[in-house]
């Protein structure tokens, strides 16, 4: 993080409940399926990981898609980050809302990334991917070879 950074991000984490924060702004760019930069109303950045899922690597099968999905969905719109840590590269983590709709579940929804099981804590996820997967949308209609969860891809990329 850079040092200009801290302070926004300091500032943002005292304004908050122990539970859960609420960021507001909007989104102004799409690094990849899972991860965002919200502008706030106060004009500071915040890198914001989508919770719960994990959208494929963008050299992976599916990534560029899974990030046009997401770009799709939040691209240069408002949003409200529901928020409750900071992750090691401190980047928030939260539940992304678009004109009051969760945005991780529909990327799940629409077949454009796993749930990441590790880390799941939203109970509607893992239905929400069986039903995309039956219904062969987005990743789930490409070969088997080519549906590496991206957890299992980059410890593969580690190991080399």
């Amino acid at each position: 993080m850079k040092f200009k950074n801290i302070v926004p991000t300091l500032l943002l984490i005292v304004s908050t409940t122990a539970s859960a924060a609420t960021l507001e702004g909007k989104a102004i760019r799409v690094i990849d399926g899972d991860t965002i930069v919200v502008l706030s109303e106060a004009h500071h950045k915040y890198r914001v990981r989508l919770a719960n899922i994990d959208c494929p690597e963008k050299r992976q099968p599916w990534g560029n898609k899974a990030k046009r999905a997401t770009s799709k969905l939040v691209g240069n719109k408002p949003v409200v980050v529901e928020w409750q840590k900071l992750d090691r590269y401190s980047r928030l983590i939260g539940t992304v809302y678009q004109v009051g709709a969760n945005v991780n579940r529909a990327l799940v929804a629409e077949g454009h990334c796993w749930v990441y099981e590790k880390y799941n804590q939203d109970g509607q996820l893992p239905d929400l991917q069986v039903q995309a997967k039956a219904q062969n949308k987005g990743l789930w209609k490409l070969p088997e070879y080519d549906r590496t969860p991206p957890w299992e891809w980059r410890k593969k990329r580690k190991e080399k």
